[in-house]
């Protein structure tokens, strides 16, 4: 019995690692959704400095100043599942952010932001890069956090179609002549 009992401590240094994080913002769609301000995500493979680097790497890859880092945090999850499958992805991960840190001289992370974007530049054709921005693009975008944050309302087909809902809510254009098209019906 006493085999089995951990502490928190032992059972953090057990796992891969955890992706730790707090709101910014205080309103808007995803924080009204979120229980709390903190939010926490579990790794198997990659420790937690790897996916703190990588959830940077995203955002620099797919910039969305208002985005909170929570719904990036779930690419940085995808990963670290990909990682769990294949050892040769862990790998590659941590070569990876390693070359972005020679390429700085020192801690990439710590760079300013037009820096790492140069960097990952140079690095768009690399195989890490890759990797980082063909999971990163399906994970970050099909989520139901990044809906709430572009105003995505979801599929169409089962509340009736566009017709009836959103299909006349353009608030970005000016409004177009009557005789432009047909009537919508109501």
């Amino acid at each position: 019995m006493r085999d089995l009992m951990l502490d928190r401590r032992r059972f953090l240094q057990g796992s891969g690692g955890l992706l730790l994080g707090t709101l910014l913002f205080t309103s808007g769609p995803i924080a009204m959704l979120a229980p709390s301000r903190t939010w926490a995500l579990e790794m198997t493979s990659l420790d937690s400095a790897t996916g703190s680097k990588l959830l940077l790497v995203i955002r620099r890859i797919f910039p969305h100043d208002t985005m909170e880092d929570a719904v990036y945090a779930f690419s940085v999850k995808a990963l670290d599942e990909k990682a769990a499958q294949d050892p040769g992805i862990a790998d590659l991960l941590k070569k990876g952010l390693a070359d972005l840190d020679q390429r700085a001289g020192g801690d990439w992370s710590k760079l300013a932001e037009d820096k790492q974007v140069g960097i990952l530049k140079e690095v768009q054709g690399e195989p890490f890069f890759a990797l980082v921005r063909g999971m990163s693009v399906n994970s970050l975008y099909s989520n139901e956090l990044a809906y709430k944050h572009f105003g995505y309302e979801g599929a169409s087909f089962p509340k009736g179609g566009y017709i009836h809902r959103g299909f006349n809510d353009l608030k970005w254009l000016p409004n177009p002549p009557v005789d432009a098209g047909p009537a919508v019906p109501a």
